[in-house]
This record gives structure tokens, sequence and C-alpha cells, in this order.
């Protein structure tokens, strides 16, 4: 089964794939997809509000925030990791759960990474929006490093995730039914 959507002008097939016994979401992998990353990192930076850098979470973002990054002409973009990392020189963390993870993910960056996002105005950066965990997670970060949260963005919007008027999204992701028809 798989469901077309229309992402600004392109469109691609999204397999759909089984959460729990009663919800299916619509796969979205940007990925190896480089028609796909170019055209929504364009469409998004014609509706990003001012920011001073971009933020995301790893991992599915990092093709949309390395692109969203080069075609703005960015010389730096901040990512969120799961794992601490030997280089890192100290860390700020939040916890997170995602509707497509089974355990609570961290989020960090480091200590180098704080010091220049402090006072600076942050754009978050993601795929998909679902139930706004990572989201909130991504705030959270920006906010203990002392960076102001200058805007949210998504790709999609899944579910209810569209009614937001807090996030600038491209298009709606239904969520979907076992039989693959889309929840009501």
């Amino acid at each position: 089964m798989t469901y077309e959507i229309d992402i600004a002008g392109l469109k691609r097939d999204l397999p759909i794939c089984k959460v729990t016994d009663d919800l299916y979401i619509g796969a979205f992998v940007m990925f190896g997809d480089v028609e796909l990353t170019v055209h929504c990192a364009a469409e998004l930076l014609k509706r990003a509000p001012e920011y001073d850098y971009l933020i995301a979470p790893e991992a599915k973002a990092i093709p949309l925030l390395y692109e969203m990054a080069r075609q703005s002409g960015a010389e730096k973009y901040f990512l969120a990791r799961k794992v601490a990392k030997a280089y890192m020189s100290g860390v700020f963390e939040v916890n997170v759960k995602s509707i497509t993870t089974a355990a609570v993910q961290r989020l960090i960056i480091d200590s180098a990474d704080a010091e220049q996002i402090r006072g600076k105005r942050m754009l978050i950066l993601d795929d998909v929006i679902s139930t706004g965990e990572s989201l909130h997670a991504m705030e959270e970060l920006v906010t203990a490093a002392g960076g102001i949260i200058a805007g949210r963005m998504a790709v999609l919007a899944e579910g209810d995730a569209i009614d937001r008027d807090d996030i600038i999204v491209l298009a709606p992701l239904p969520l979907f039914n076992p039989d693959g028809s889309v929840k009501e």
C-alpha cells in the first residue's frame, strides 16, 4: 500500500507502514532522494522567518538541514545528536519520545555549540512533525543553550499536527487505518 503525496508541487508515493495494530503511517524518508531534498529545502526557505542559524534533530532531517544551509549560504548549522560523541566538550541534553521510535531518546549538543547558539535566533527544522515531542525537545535544547526560537518548520505535518499554527509546513500527511484508508 502507498499514499501519493504532493509536497509543494513535487509528488511522491509513500509506503504505508504499521506503527500499532490500529495505526499506520506514510513513511516519509528524504535519505537518497536528492530531488526531494533540494525541492523541500527551497520551498521551506521561501517561507522561513528571519533567523541566525538552523538546527535539527538527528537523523532523518540531516539532508534537509544541510541543503537549507547550502541554499541559504549559511556557513554554520547545528545538529542535535542522539548520543554524546568523544569530541563533545560538555553537553546540553533533553529526552524525547517519538512516535516512530520505541525507546526514549536523548537530544544533545555540546557546550561549544551552545555558546554559539546563545542569544541567536534559531530556526528549528524537522522532516515530519507528528506528536510534537521531538519539536518540544528541540525547543528545550535551544532554550537551555540561551537561544531564541525564531520559528519551527517541517516538510510534513502528520495527523492533527496540521492544525498547529506555530509550525510552517509544506503539506499535511494523514494517518491511516490498517486497510490503507485515511483515518478520519
